[in-house]
Parts: C-alpha cells; sequence; structure tokens
C-alpha cells in the first residue's frame, strides 16, 4: 500500500505537469478541452482508487475487497463455496462512493420492480393487530408444491414498509429462485388501524416472535428463513401515555427514542434502551448461521460500533464488511437501477442455505 501511495503521488505530479504543459498550448493549438477532460478523468480514477482502499482495525481493504470475520471456519469455507460474492471485490458507484450520497440516492436510484401482495392482519395478544404482506410465488416452477416453497420473511428497516425498494429488489431475486417471501411490517407503518397505544422498537420482539410462529404454523414442512435490513405512527393512540407535543419537538433520533421510545416501553434511561437494543450482547447466544452486511462508512452504524471480536466467538455468525456502501446503500455500477451489493449478497446467501444448509450441521 506505501508503493501504491507513491506511484499515485508521482502519477499526480506527473498529470499536473502534463496538464500545465497542455494548457499553455492549447490556447494557441487545439485539442486542450480534450486533454483537460482526459487529464482530469485520470485524476479523479485515481482519487478514486486511492480512496476506497480502507483500513479497519489494522487491516487494509484492498480496493474493497470486504473483510471476512466468522466465529469458526466452517462457516467461512460454507460462504466461500456457496456465497462467493462475500469475497468479491465490490466496487461502489464510481460517481457516488461516499457514504452519504450512497444512503440519501438509492431510494431514489434503485428502481421498484412491481410486486402483487396479499395482505394478512393477524391478532396479538394485547389487542394489537400486525400487517403482513404475502408474495404467494404460486407461478414457482422449481418449488410446485407450496407446502414446501421456501419461505422468506422480509423485515424493513425503520419506518419501512412492504413498498421499499430494497423489500421489492429481494422479492423479485426470490421470485427467480422460486421462493415464497413475506413481509413483516410494524404496527402502524404500513396503512393499517392501530388499535393499541404501541408501536414498535429495536429491543422488542414479541411482535416478530408473534410472526415468525404463525408463519412456521402455515407451512411447517417449507425451508424457512429471514432477512432483515436496518433496524429490521397515529397520534391520538399515544396522548394518554406520552406527551406528544413534547415528542414532536425532538431535533435528533436520540431526544426522539427519550421522549418516546424508552417512556413507551418502560426504560428509565435512554442509555438503558440503547444497551437492550444493541444486537452485540446477544451475539454470543445466536444459535442458527446469520450472515450481517454493513458498511464500515455507514453513518447510522459506524465501525468502531461493530462487535468484530464478539463476532469470532460464535461460529454461527459471520460479517462481511465493506468499506463503503453507506447505510444500506450499497449501489454500484454505472448507473445502479437493478441491482445492488446487497441485493447480490441475500440472493446467494438464502439460495446457498435453502440448497446446501444442510452441510454446516455436517461440518
Amino acid at each position: 500500500m506505501q508503493r501504491l501511495a507513491m506511484d499515485l503521488r508521482m502519477l499526480s505530479r506527473e498529470l499536473s505537469l502534463y496538464l500545465e504543459h497542455q494548457v499553455r498550448v492549447g490556447f494557441f493549438g487545439s485539442g486542450v478541452g480534450l486533454s483537460l477532460i482526459l487529464g482530469f478523468s485520470v485524476a479523479y480514477a485515481c482519487y478514486y482508487l486511492s480512496s476506497i482502499a480502507k483500513t479497519l482495525h489494522g487491516c487494509w481493504f484492498s480496493f474493497q475487497k470486504p473483510q471476512l470475520v466468522t466465529g469458526g471456519e466452517s462457516f467461512s469455507r460454507f460462504l466461500q463455496d456457496h456465497c462467493p460474492v462475500v469475497t468479491e471485490t465490490y466496487y461502489p458507484t464510481v460517481w457516488c462512493w461516499e457514504s452519504r450520497g450512497q444512503t440519501l440516492l438509492r431510494p431514489f436510484i434503485t428502481s421498484k420492480p412491481p410486486v402483487q401482495y396479499r395482505n394478512e392482519l393477524i391478532k396479538t395478544a394485547d389487542g394489537g393487530q400486525i400487517s403482513l404482506d404475502w408474495f404467494d410465488n404460486g407461478n414457482s416452477t422449481c418449488y410446485v408444491d407450496a407446502s414446501t416453497r421456501p419461505t422468506i420473511l422480509l423485515l424493513p428497516g425503520l419506518t419501512g414498509t412492504s413498498k421499499e425498494s430494497y423489500i421489492l429488489h429481494m422479492i423479485h431475486l426470490s421470485e427467480e429462485l422460486g421462493y415464497r417471501c413475506v413481509v413483516f411490517n410494524n404496527r402502524g407503518v404500513a396503512g393499517e388501524n392501530l388499535l393499541t397505544p404501541r408501536t414498535y422498537c429495536c429491543a422488542n420482539t414479541e411482535d416478530l416472535e408473534t410472526v415468525i410462529h404463525h408463519v412456521y404454523s402455515l407451512y411447517p414442512s417449507a425451508p424457512f428463513l429471514a432477512a432483515g435490513v436496518s433496524m429490521g405512527g397515529h397520534r391520538h393512540m399515544f396522548a394518554k401515555e406520552v406527551d406528544m407535543d413534547h415528542v414532536m419537538k425532538a431535533k435528533s433520533i436520540r431526544e426522539f427514542d427519550k421522549r418516546f421510545t424508552a417512556v413507551m416501553f418502560g426504560y428509565q434511561t435512554i442509555d438503558d434502551y440503547y444497551a437492550d437494543a444493541s444486537p452485540s450482547r446477544r451475539l454470543k447466544s445466536v444459535g442458527i448461521p446469520v450472515l450481517c452486511l454493513n458498511s464500515v462508512d455507514d453513518v447510522f452504524s459506524p465501525s468502531h460500533a461493530i462487535p468484530i471480536e464478539t463476532a469470532k466467538q460464535n461460529p454461527n455468525i459471520a460479517l462481511v464488511l465493506t468499506s463503503h456502501g453507506g447505510h444500506i446503500g450499497f449501489l454500484e455500477g454505472i448507473w445502479p437501477r437493478q441491482c445492488t451489493y446487497m441485493d447480490r449478497v441475500f440472493k446467494q446467501f438464502v439460495q446457498a442455505m435453502v440448497e446446501h444448509g444442510h452441510e454446516l450441521s455436517n461440518m
């Protein structure tokens, strides 16, 4: 990497001398415009390639090749054999590789494949209801028998629903594989009535457990997987629980969580809520294979918060860490409309688990 830096500095110096000469000549000759375009293109290419070579905890990311962190050799070998995308070089979109650009532009750039859902409302123990959007994939030729057709439970991020572009892409890829999908919409975000003064938070998994038991009871013979993104309201219902005027004046996520989420779910302090919501304290108890994709420039999940050492202690955990990608961005290609790096990881991993998951139990 030191040699690379020296070569880039030398190239930049030579490029500067070249451009200076071309500008002087160009004023009295021709071709200065093309020379400038070519020169700046080379300069930007050098800047791009040098910028995406980052370090994490002393490890170099050589031109954005992800760092694969696993708690056991068996899972690592399984991923390299059946999910090779996690070891391939990832080149973020050349004009949009910075984390904030990846995060903000993804919803506007990526396409939204058409998906026809079947909605189901299920009741909860506290009198509330949860909205599930099903993609049954009745035309599947790979799994004609619906009772054994693999089921993928999709968990949208904070405020996300079944209409998010990343969810639609996951369903489109699952359709290609012949799988069935069901999207778990958190309470109050998908247009359904909120029947109780309760929403959701990162630390509360009761609704998710309800959904898992419900889906499994419908198709007990089918392979069952889940994929979550990011985290994975109707005002009058909360008026008796919290001061909504005070809540709505919050100017940051932390202020909102302190005034609303922590109060709604009975936490004494905001720090108590964040400690309980952090997945790092639960990693040691994970008993099934879990693959986590995270960019170290994620503005919501920065590198210092990634529990690398904890993950190394559990053979069922694998982390795929890229130096760029933003928060659920992972845009790649010149015009990233159809597929992102995250989409490719999702497709290969679910297919690997459905078709080769039995190998993990034999390793």
